[in-house]
C-alpha cells in the first residue's frame, strides 16, 4: 500500500465520519443518546460514535509512541462535545499523516493494549486498521439512526468519489 492509497483512504474516512456527523447532529441529543439495544457493540448513536473517534485517537497515541491505558471518549456527553474534539483529533491525524513518507509504512510500530499486553505491527496495517475499523461502526451507527428515525446518508465510497469529482452534489 503506498502513501497515496493511505491519504486517499483518510479523507474518505474523515469525510465519511463527518457526513455521518452531521445527519446526527440533526436528529438532536435525545435520539442521539436513546439506548437501541444490546445487540449494538456500543448502546447508543452517541456511545458508539465517541467509540470511533476513541479508537481513532488511541490508534494516533501508539502510532506517535504511546500507549494509553483505556480508550479515550467515554467521557463525551453531548454531541456537540464530540464534534469539537473529533475536529481537533483529525487536525492531529492529517498532521502527522502529512509527515508520513513511503518508507514509514513499513515501519515498526511497539504498543501496549488497554491490558498492558505488548505488541508489535507495521504502520501500513495499523492505518488500514483504523479506517476499517470505523467503517464497521459506521454499519452499526446507520442501522441505529434507521431504527431511531430511518436511514441515514449513503457513506459509501463510490458516493464520496462522485462528490469529491463534483459528478453529484454533496
Amino acid at each position: 500500500m503506498s502513501l497515496e492509497l493511505v491519504l486517499e483512504l483518510y479523507d474518505y474516512h474523515w469525510w465519511a465520519n463527518r457526513r455521518l456527523c452531521q445527519h446526527v447532529d440533526g436528529l438532536g441529543e435525545e435520539l442521539a443518546g436513546r439506548d437501541v439495544g444490546p445487540q449494538f457493540s456500543m448502546p447508543s448513536v452517541l456511545r458508539m460514535l465517541a467509540h470511533i473517534y476513541g479508537a481513532d485517537a488511541i490508534w494516533l497515541a501508539r502510532w506517535k509512541g504511546s500507549s494509553p491505558a483505556s480508550l479515550p471518549g467515554g467521557d463525551i456527553a453531548t454531541l456537540t462535545e464530540l464534534r469539537a474534539r473529533w475536529d481537533a483529533l483529525e487536525a492531529e491525524q492529517r498532521a502527522f499523516l502529512d509527515a508520513l513518507a513511503d518508507a514509514d509504512l513499513t515501519r515498526s510500530i511497539a504498543y501496549r493494549s488497554n491490558e498492558g499486553q505488548p505488541f508489535q505491527l507495521l504502520l501500513g496495517p495499523l492505518l488500514r486498521h483504523v479506517a476499517n475499523h470505523a467503517t464497521h461502526h459506521r454499519s452499526e451507527v446507520a442501522t441505529m439512526v434507521t431504527m431511531l428515525s430511518g436511514s441515514p446518508p449513503d457513506t459509501g465510497i463510490v458516493s464520496y468519489e462522485l462528490m469529491r469529482t463534483g459528478q453529484v452534489p454533496g
